[in-house]
């Protein structure tokens, strides 16, 4: 009992700090960028004072972009926690899973046919950019990610599948998703084309106070649904038997978790671009920290999602010698390796961990 104490506390103590250093990595990306401005120019320009391209730059671009990285980094990770959770695979995530992927093209869909753009704005990229909607593509790329996991959880339920290829299902389609992105985009105008291809890009720069309430709204209240289902997710993890034996209808709950984790995803990606590998990273980071108990590993990813952008995004304001560089680049150089690793990192049974 005095062991279960002492390791509460220090869980408890590790997720404080944690929240501190996302608080402290909050401001000191808001402070830290390409610019030649002094903290305290910066400082009084946060407040509107001073002079007013430092205004532009600290209340325009700074704050909600810093913004978004909190909220986005945070919504990723715990997406990807529940993926992994619901369908009982440590490698499930939007990017493996291809719904990153089925966002994508239904993105595209709503970008060169449909968001505002091309059927009548015509040539003009600039057109594109203040006359979109980011509603639209908002719900074309959520339809689409949906559709990507009703798939999956189809093939799921074919008995000869195991839990590995599942995922190798997933990243097939997801190759399917992408196949069908470069074929839209072969046809597509060149000023369409464009604003595809910039889409594409996971950067933070695009990011207004709009999206970054709409994604905090669809952040908050799911983290506060997943809290909620902390002990579910918990009995998931002891496998279906001992879920349907506690009371859980284990498919409307599988169905209900997926559904939210694309929503999540699909704000993000429809909104922001492609940010990979932050679903597959952050979860397994809480999970070495934390152990498997939901109530632990579900702020916990949260947190560690948030301090992740945050850094990478402060690392891509301050590489590009003037330019920022888009964040999913950063966020996929780091994964990519972890992904690795993941892959041959085995049980003493053989699995996949």
């Amino acid at each position: 009992m005095t062991e279960q104490i002492k390791k509460k506390k220090q869980n408890i103590i590790i997720l404080c700090s944690m929240a501190i250093a996302v608080v402290l990595l909050f401001f000191v990306s808001l402070f830290v960028g390409s610019s030649s401005m002094k903290f305290k120019d910066a400082f009084y320009a946060l407040f509107g004072q001073g002079q007013n391209n430092y205004i532009i730059i600290m209340q325009k671009i700074r704050l909600p972009r810093v913004i978004a990285a909190l909220f986005v980094g945070a919504g990723l990770a715990i997406s990807g926690l529940i993926m992994q959770t619901t369908l009982s695979n440590e490698m499930a995530s939007p990017s493996t899973l291809g719904v990153s992927n089925a966002a994508t093209f239904g993105a595209n869909v709503s970008i060169i046919g449909f968001a505002g753009g091309f059927l009548t704005t015509g040539n003009n990229l600039t057109n594109y950019f203040t006359t979109s909607n980011v509603y639209a593509t908002s719900l074309v790329a959520f339809i689409f990610a949906f559709v990507s996991i009703l798939l999956i959880l189809g093939l799921s339920k074919l008995r000869a599948m195991n839990k590995s290829t599942v995922v190798l299902a997933g990243i097939a389609m997801g190759t399917m998703w992408t196949a069908l992105t470069s074929l839209m985009q072969f046809y597509a105008t060149d000023v369409s084309l464009s604003a595809a291809v910039i889409w594409s890009f996971g950067d933070l720069s695009r990011a207004t106070y709009k999206i970054d309430l709409i994604i905090a709204i669809v952040v908050v209240l799911s983290s506060v649904m997943f809290g909620i289902f902390s002990n579910k997710y918990n009995a998931v993890l002891s496998g279906d038997d001992m879920a349907k034996s506690v009371g859980i209808r284990l498919e409307s709950f599988r169905f209900i978790s997926l559904l939210v984790a694309s929503l999540i995803t699909a704000i993000c990606i429809a909104n922001l671009g492609i940010i990979g590998f932050v679903g597959i990273v952050c979860p397994h980071i809480a999970k070495r920290i934390f152990g498997h108990d939901h109530k632990l590993t579900i702020p916990g990813s949260i947190l560690i999602g948030a301090i992740l952008l945050l850094l990478s995004d402060t690392l891509a304001r301050t590489i590009g010698n003037g330019t920022a560089i888009p964040v999913g680049i950063i966020t996929s150089l780091v994964g990519a390796p972890f992904f690795i690793y993941i892959i041959f990192r085995k049980k003493r049974g053989g699995e996949i961990a």
